[in-house]
């Protein structure tokens, strides 16, 4: 049963910095394409960033330039650093398969909130 446990959420300030983490099990990560989702209060689901089994990354408009997505395939864990935050970058993050696959279940997600 393939598992996706996400950490490294917190509270901080506009501007500052947070490392999220996203532990995974029971798939052959370093096979899979992965990414970092985000859902704030009222909004769909989003994607922020991506990166494939070779490591090419893409990432949202919104973040471009801000958050860098990672992987250790030694791990099996997923990164995403994030940078100059903002108070619109406040939101529950997950880590799925990028496309997501139907049969893998979402996470807890962990959650991001930016004070101004």
């Amino acid at each position: 049963q393939v598992q996706l446990v996400e950490s490294g959420g917190g509270l901080v300030q506009v501007g500052g910095s947070l490392k999220l983490s996203c532990a995974a099990s029971g798939i052959i990560f370093r096979n899979v394409n992965m990414g970092w989702y985000r859902q704030a209060p009222g909004k769909q689901r989003e994607l922020v960033a991506s990166i494939t089994s070779r490591s090419s990354t893409t990432y949202a408009d919104s973040v471009e330039g801000r958050f860098t997505i990672s992987r250790d395939n030694a791990k099996n864990t997923l990164y995403l650093q994030m940078n100059s935050l903002k108070p619109e970058d406040s939101a529950v993050y997950y880590c799925h398969t990028a496309p997501t696959l139907p049969y893998i279940h979402w996470g807890q997600g962990t959650q991001v909130t930016v004070s101004s």
